[in-house]
């Protein structure tokens, strides 16, 4: 069985930030509850990410993911209060 040396996947893996791997992360889910057509589950995926956002890579990366954290906080109520089910 053909197994990757640790220091290609570290040197693959040294080049993305915590912040970056959430994004990527909260794209996918996101598209994984569209495929509910629930607006609720959404919104509540959106409020759970924002907080992730705004809290998490605070410490690690740039700062503008808490921009966008504080951004998804505010629109995760407005889905939430608008969705039908």
């Amino acid at each position: 069985m053909f197994t990757l040396p640790l220091q290609v996947l570290d040197k693959f893996l040294l080049q993305y930030n915590f912040g970056q791997v959430l994004l990527v992360v909260f794209v996918l889910a996101t598209l994984a509850a569209l495929t509910q057509r629930s607006g609720k589950v959404l919104a509540l995926q959106t409020m759970t990410f924002g907080l992730l956002f705004a809290v998490v890579p605070s410490i690690d990366g740039p700062g503008h993911y808490l921009y966008l954290g504080l951004g998804l906080l505010l629109v995760a109520p407005l889905l939430f209060t608008t969705a039908d089910r």
